[in-house]
Protein backbone atom coordinates (compact mmCIF):
# COMPACT_ATOMS: atom_id res chain seq x y z
CA UNK A 1 0.00 0.00 0.00
CA UNK A 2 2.73 2.67 1.16
CA UNK A 3 4.71 1.62 -2.51
CA UNK A 4 1.50 2.69 -4.33
CA UNK A 5 1.02 5.73 -2.12
CA UNK A 6 4.81 6.70 -3.06
CA UNK A 7 4.32 5.89 -6.60
CA UNK A 8 1.26 8.04 -7.06
CA UNK A 9 3.60 10.87 -5.40
CA UNK A 10 6.46 10.36 -8.21
CA UNK A 11 3.56 10.31 -10.83
CA UNK A 12 2.25 13.83 -9.93
CA UNK A 13 5.58 15.48 -9.15
CA UNK A 14 6.53 14.16 -12.56
CA UNK A 15 3.96 16.20 -13.92
CA UNK A 16 5.39 19.06 -12.95
CA UNK A 17 9.22 18.64 -12.94
CA UNK A 18 9.65 20.28 -15.63
CA UNK A 19 8.13 23.62 -14.19
CA UNK A 20 9.93 23.39 -10.29
CA UNK A 21 13.58 22.40 -10.13
CA UNK A 22 12.32 21.75 -6.01
CA UNK A 23 10.16 19.39 -7.13
CA UNK A 24 12.27 17.23 -9.63
CA UNK A 25 14.39 17.14 -6.30
CA UNK A 26 11.65 16.01 -4.63
CA UNK A 27 11.29 13.14 -7.12
CA UNK A 28 14.95 11.81 -6.82
CA UNK A 29 14.11 11.95 -3.09
CA UNK A 30 10.92 10.22 -3.36
CA UNK A 31 12.17 7.30 -6.15
CA UNK A 32 15.28 6.78 -3.01
CA UNK A 33 12.76 5.92 -0.43
CA UNK A 34 10.79 3.79 -2.83
CA UNK A 35 13.82 1.42 -3.64
CA UNK A 36 14.08 1.46 0.35
CA UNK A 37 10.80 0.53 0.82
CA UNK A 38 10.88 -2.34 -1.62
CA UNK A 39 14.33 -3.38 0.16
CA UNK A 40 12.48 -3.43 3.59
CA UNK A 41 9.39 -4.90 2.31
CA UNK A 42 11.89 -8.00 1.19
CA UNK A 43 13.57 -8.21 3.99
CA UNK A 44 10.39 -8.10 5.94
CA UNK A 45 9.30 -11.10 3.70
CA UNK A 46 12.46 -13.02 4.25
CA UNK A 47 12.60 -12.36 7.90
CA UNK A 48 9.07 -13.96 8.33
CA UNK A 49 9.88 -17.02 6.36
CA UNK A 50 12.89 -17.37 8.95
CA UNK A 51 10.57 -17.12 11.71
CA UNK A 52 8.10 -19.66 10.18
CA UNK A 53 11.03 -21.92 9.99
CA UNK A 54 12.66 -21.20 13.76
CA UNK A 55 9.04 -22.35 14.41
CA UNK A 56 8.71 -25.14 13.11
CA UNK A 57 12.43 -26.25 14.28
CA UNK A 58 11.07 -25.21 17.84
CA UNK A 59 8.41 -27.52 17.84
CA UNK A 60 10.57 -30.29 16.64
CA UNK A 61 12.89 -29.61 19.76
CA UNK A 62 9.90 -29.27 21.90
CA UNK A 63 8.89 -32.87 20.68
CA UNK A 64 12.63 -34.78 20.95
CA UNK A 65 12.49 -32.86 24.33
CA UNK A 66 9.02 -34.49 25.83
CA UNK A 67 10.94 -37.81 24.42
CA UNK A 68 14.28 -37.33 26.54
CA UNK A 69 12.37 -36.19 28.82
CA UNK A 70 10.74 -39.49 28.89
CA UNK A 71 13.20 -41.44 28.85
CA UNK A 72 15.22 -40.25 31.59
CA UNK A 73 11.99 -40.35 33.66
CA UNK A 74 11.75 -44.17 32.98
CA UNK A 75 15.54 -44.56 33.67
CA UNK A 76 15.20 -42.74 37.15
CA UNK A 77 11.84 -44.64 38.24
CA UNK A 78 13.94 -47.92 37.21
CA UNK A 79 17.35 -46.59 39.36
CA UNK A 80 14.85 -46.50 42.20
CA UNK A 81 12.66 -49.52 42.05
CA UNK A 82 16.77 -50.93 41.45
CA UNK A 83 17.65 -49.38 44.81
CA UNK A 84 14.90 -50.39 46.18
CA UNK A 85 15.72 -53.86 45.68
CA UNK A 86 19.27 -53.55 46.71
CA UNK A 87 18.14 -51.91 50.51
CA UNK A 88 15.69 -54.87 50.71
CA UNK A 89 18.62 -57.35 49.99
CA UNK A 90 20.75 -55.34 52.50
CA UNK A 91 17.91 -55.38 55.04
CA UNK A 92 17.90 -59.25 54.89
CA UNK A 93 21.45 -59.87 55.01
CA UNK A 94 22.15 -57.45 58.02
CA UNK A 95 19.38 -60.06 59.38
CA UNK A 96 20.75 -63.14 58.49
CA UNK A 97 24.44 -61.85 60.03
CA UNK A 98 22.08 -60.88 62.88
CA UNK A 99 20.87 -64.25 63.42
CA UNK A 100 24.12 -65.98 63.04
CA UNK A 101 26.05 -63.51 65.58
CA UNK A 102 23.29 -64.48 68.16
CA UNK A 103 23.32 -68.27 67.01
CA UNK A 104 27.14 -67.83 67.52
CA UNK A 105 26.59 -66.45 71.30
CA UNK A 106 24.20 -68.74 72.51
CA UNK A 107 26.31 -71.66 71.10
CA UNK A 108 29.13 -70.84 72.66
CA UNK A 109 27.48 -69.81 75.83
CA UNK A 110 25.77 -73.27 75.53
CA UNK A 111 28.56 -75.17 75.03
CA UNK A 112 31.21 -73.24 77.73
CA UNK A 113 31.77 -76.56 79.44
CA UNK A 114 33.38 -78.32 76.58
CA UNK A 115 37.27 -77.97 75.75
CA UNK A 116 37.37 -75.60 72.61
CA UNK A 117 39.88 -78.51 71.47
CA UNK A 118 36.59 -80.69 70.75
CA UNK A 119 34.11 -78.43 69.78
CA UNK A 120 34.73 -75.34 68.13
CA UNK A 121 31.97 -72.61 66.68
CA UNK A 122 32.14 -69.96 63.93
CA UNK A 123 30.39 -68.44 61.23
CA UNK A 124 32.10 -69.06 57.57
CA UNK A 125 30.46 -67.15 55.02
CA UNK A 126 26.78 -67.06 54.92
CA UNK A 127 26.29 -70.10 58.04
CA UNK A 128 27.28 -71.06 61.34
CA UNK A 129 29.55 -74.49 62.47
CA UNK A 130 29.71 -76.65 65.00
CA UNK A 131 32.55 -78.65 64.56
CA UNK A 132 32.41 -81.44 67.18
CA UNK A 133 35.31 -83.54 67.61
CA UNK A 134 34.47 -87.30 67.11
CA UNK A 135 36.33 -88.65 70.34
CA UNK A 136 33.04 -86.95 72.02
CA UNK A 137 30.70 -89.07 69.60
CA UNK A 138 32.02 -92.15 68.24
CA UNK A 139 34.61 -94.37 69.18
CA UNK A 140 37.58 -94.83 66.22
CA UNK A 141 36.11 -96.80 62.85
CA UNK A 142 32.32 -96.95 64.62
CA UNK A 143 29.40 -95.15 63.59
CA UNK A 144 27.46 -95.92 66.70
CA UNK A 145 26.88 -92.78 69.05
CA UNK A 146 28.24 -93.23 72.44
CA UNK A 147 26.39 -92.05 75.33
CA UNK A 148 28.02 -89.57 76.32
CA UNK A 149 27.12 -87.56 73.45
CA UNK A 150 23.79 -86.77 74.16
CA UNK A 151 24.91 -84.06 76.58
CA UNK A 152 26.53 -81.63 73.58
CA UNK A 153 23.86 -82.82 70.81
CA UNK A 154 21.15 -81.85 73.59
CA UNK A 155 22.63 -78.40 73.76
CA UNK A 156 22.74 -77.58 70.26
CA UNK A 157 19.56 -79.11 69.77
CA UNK A 158 18.27 -76.54 71.99
CA UNK A 159 19.49 -73.63 70.08
CA UNK A 160 18.23 -74.83 66.97
CA UNK A 161 14.91 -75.62 68.04
CA UNK A 162 14.71 -72.27 69.31
CA UNK A 163 15.07 -70.92 66.17
CA UNK A 164 12.92 -72.50 63.54
CA UNK A 165 14.08 -70.29 60.26
CA UNK A 166 17.27 -72.50 60.49
CA UNK A 167 18.31 -75.22 57.74
CA UNK A 168 20.51 -77.85 59.49
CA UNK A 169 23.20 -79.30 57.78
CA UNK A 170 25.31 -82.59 59.44
CA UNK A 171 28.15 -83.53 57.21
CA UNK A 172 30.58 -86.72 58.88
CA UNK A 173 34.72 -86.12 58.11
CA UNK A 174 37.55 -88.75 58.52
CA UNK A 175 41.09 -88.37 58.31
CA UNK A 176 42.98 -90.11 55.50
CA UNK A 177 44.08 -93.87 57.03
CA UNK A 178 42.16 -96.38 55.46
CA UNK A 179 39.39 -98.22 57.65
CA UNK A 180 40.66 -100.58 59.80
CA UNK A 181 37.44 -103.14 59.85
CA UNK A 182 35.64 -104.41 57.39
CA UNK A 183 32.12 -103.01 58.64
CA UNK A 184 32.69 -100.15 56.41
CA UNK A 185 33.65 -100.35 52.82
CA UNK A 186 35.84 -96.85 53.41
CA UNK A 187 35.76 -93.15 54.60
CA UNK A 188 33.04 -92.13 52.57
CA UNK A 189 30.98 -94.88 53.98
CA UNK A 190 32.22 -94.21 57.39
CA UNK A 191 31.89 -90.46 57.28
CA UNK A 192 27.76 -90.73 55.63
CA UNK A 193 26.55 -93.56 58.36
CA UNK A 194 28.05 -90.94 61.02
CA UNK A 195 26.40 -88.46 60.15
CA UNK A 196 22.98 -89.75 59.21
CA UNK A 197 23.53 -91.76 62.81
CA UNK A 198 23.49 -87.79 64.28
CA UNK A 199 20.77 -86.89 62.31
CA UNK A 200 18.70 -89.82 63.69
CA UNK A 201 19.90 -88.68 66.90
CA UNK A 202 18.85 -85.53 66.57
CA UNK A 203 15.30 -86.65 65.19
CA UNK A 204 14.39 -89.30 67.23
CA UNK A 205 15.60 -88.43 71.07
CA UNK A 206 15.44 -84.23 70.39
CA UNK A 207 12.53 -83.97 68.13
CA UNK A 208 14.14 -81.50 65.54
CA UNK A 209 11.59 -81.23 62.66
CA UNK A 210 12.90 -84.39 59.68
CA UNK A 211 12.18 -82.23 57.02
CA UNK A 212 15.10 -79.54 58.45
CA UNK A 213 18.11 -82.01 58.68
CA UNK A 214 20.32 -83.07 55.90
CA UNK A 215 23.23 -86.03 56.63
CA UNK A 216 26.42 -85.91 54.11
CA UNK A 217 29.26 -87.71 53.97
CA UNK A 218 32.24 -86.02 53.10
CA UNK A 219 35.16 -88.90 54.06
CA UNK A 220 38.75 -87.27 54.11
CA UNK A 221 38.46 -85.00 51.07
CA UNK A 222 37.37 -81.67 52.63
CA UNK A 223 40.42 -81.61 55.55
CA UNK A 224 40.85 -79.25 58.13
CA UNK A 225 44.67 -79.69 58.96
CA UNK A 226 47.32 -81.50 57.68
CA UNK A 227 46.55 -85.15 57.64
CA UNK A 228 50.60 -85.96 57.80
CA UNK A 229 50.31 -85.32 61.78
CA UNK A 230 48.39 -86.83 64.47
CA UNK A 231 47.19 -83.68 65.40
CA UNK A 232 46.21 -83.06 62.06
CA UNK A 233 44.52 -86.04 62.08
CA UNK A 234 42.83 -85.41 65.22
CA UNK A 235 41.42 -82.28 63.97
CA UNK A 236 40.42 -84.00 60.07
CA UNK A 237 38.03 -86.48 62.55
CA UNK A 238 35.21 -84.72 63.31
CA UNK A 239 30.96 -83.82 63.07
CA UNK A 240 30.38 -80.37 61.85
CA UNK A 241 26.47 -79.63 62.31
CA UNK A 242 25.73 -76.75 59.89
CA UNK A 243 23.24 -74.10 60.46
CA UNK A 244 21.93 -71.79 57.78
CA UNK A 245 19.50 -69.11 57.94
CA UNK A 246 16.67 -70.35 55.28
CA UNK A 247 16.77 -68.91 51.80
CA UNK A 248 13.27 -68.02 50.56
CA UNK A 249 13.68 -64.32 51.25
CA UNK A 250 16.52 -64.32 49.03
CA UNK A 251 14.93 -66.64 45.94
CA UNK A 252 11.94 -64.36 46.58
CA UNK A 253 13.95 -61.11 45.57
CA UNK A 254 15.41 -62.98 42.87
CA UNK A 255 12.29 -63.02 40.92
CA UNK A 256 12.31 -58.96 41.01
CA UNK A 257 11.41 -58.11 37.54
CA UNK A 258 12.54 -54.61 35.53
CA UNK A 259 15.92 -54.03 36.99
CA UNK A 260 18.80 -51.92 35.08
CA UNK A 261 20.76 -54.38 33.32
Amino acid sequence: MKTRIYFMLIALVSLSSCYNPKIQSLENELSTKSAQVTQLEKQIDHMQTTNGSLLDRLAQLSVLNQTEAESIKNSLESMNRQQEYIAELADIIEEKDSINDALVYNLRNSLIDFHDDDIEVEVRGSAVYVSISDKLLFNTGSSHILPGANKVLEKVSRIINDNDQLNVLVEGHTDNLPIGNTRYQDNWDLSALRATAVVRKLEQDFYIIPGRLTASGRGEHLPKADNGSQIGRSKNRRTEIILTPKLDQFFDLLKEPELIG
